[in-house]
């Protein structure tokens, strides 16, 4: 009798043991999240959807974002010091909604990027870090800086913020329906949707186009133009890379359509989904290159009448 409950005690004790190896090892070998900064600097304009609440409260998007990126680990911040060389490598992507010359302390007076961490965030996309940029994403650095396309920053996102016109519901044509999230809006062939949209110069040729702003109907002199790219795709060196000028209105975070699109394009920048990125700008957007002419100021326009006359 004695044996019989030694045996049975071995083989519980033995069993128990295995299963705690084989959980030990479940939790060993579940793969880290990915670490993701969301970084919202306001050097320039500050947007409404990414200043924060009373005491510091997260903004409307870092709340959203965190909410639907669970299965990353996301920071939502405006301090550029963890740009800094020996900060920067703790995180695998960067999302960002930002304005302005970010080395400079401007309108939210957050701690700005150093020198070296600006160039530190360019090296770190360019060994294959991933880079997500929304909205205001492309009215940083560049003409604040007047360097426009020879701006590093601007040859990284792919293009550079000149204007826009009041908010307005506008129509996208879809380019890729197989890049990862951009089906969300119902995989037609084009969408509509209201939000405020830029118009964009410096555009980089080698542009993955996912949806094409179509001007046509449009209010604002900025869209007197072709068809230009507005959501894109494109790798920086060994980085992975994607844009879209959605995300000023609130509605708009909020919309799960949109929320689809920005996790595809998060997915893909951070390595976790693949698609084909061939550029495809000359097909897509024909015209893209074309500037429109800002209107001359009431001045000038009653001078050159005068002149005329």
């Amino acid at each position: 009798m004695s044996s019989t409950i030694h045996r049975r005690r071995w083989l519980f004790q033995a069993g128990a043991g295995l299963l705690t190896t084989s959980i030990a090892g479940s939790l060993l070998a579940a793969p880290a999240k990915k670490k993701i900064l969301f970084f919202t600097k306001s050097a320039g304009f500050e947007h409404s959807v990414i200043k924060l609440g009373p005491g510091g409260k997260p903004s409307h998007a870092d709340k959203i974002l965190t909410e639907i990126a669970k299965d990353y680990d996301v920071v939502c911040s405006k301090d550029g010091r963890l740009f800094d060389p020996d900060k920067i490598g703790e995180f695998d992507a960067f999302v960002f909604e930002t304005t302005g010359d970010l080395t400079k302390e401007g309108t939210d007076k957050t701690p700005p990027m150093s020198k070296e961490g600006e160039q530190a965030f360019y090296d770190a996309i360019k060994s294959g870090k991933g880079f997500v940029g929304l909205h205001c994403a492309t009215d940083t650095f560049g003409h604040h800086r007047g360097k426009g396309a020879d701006d590093p920053y601007i040859q990284l996102i792919g293009g550079e913020f000149i204007s826009h016109g009041p908010q307005q519901n506008a129509k996208l044509r879809v380019a890729d329906k197989a890049f990862p999230g951009a089906k969300s809006f119902g995989g037609g062939d084009s969408f509509e949707i209201t939000d405020e949209w830029y118009s964009l110069i410096n555009i980089n040729p080698d542009l993955h186009v996912i949806y094409a702003q179509v001007c046509e109907g449009m209010n604002g002199w900025e869209y007197d133009r072709p068809d230009f790219p507005q959501t894109w795709a494109r790798m920086h060196g060994k980085g992975r890379v994607f844009y879209s000028s959605m995300g000023h209105r609130e509605d708009v975070w909020a919309n799960e359509k949109f929320q689809g699109m920005l996790l595809g394009g998060l997915d893909w920048a951070t390595g976790k989904v693949d698609a084909d990125v061939k550029p495809n700008i000359e097909s897509a957007t024909p015209g893209y290159a074309v500037v429109p002419k800002r209107p001359l100021p009431q001045v000038k326009k009653k001078a050159a009448a005068k002149k005329k006359a």
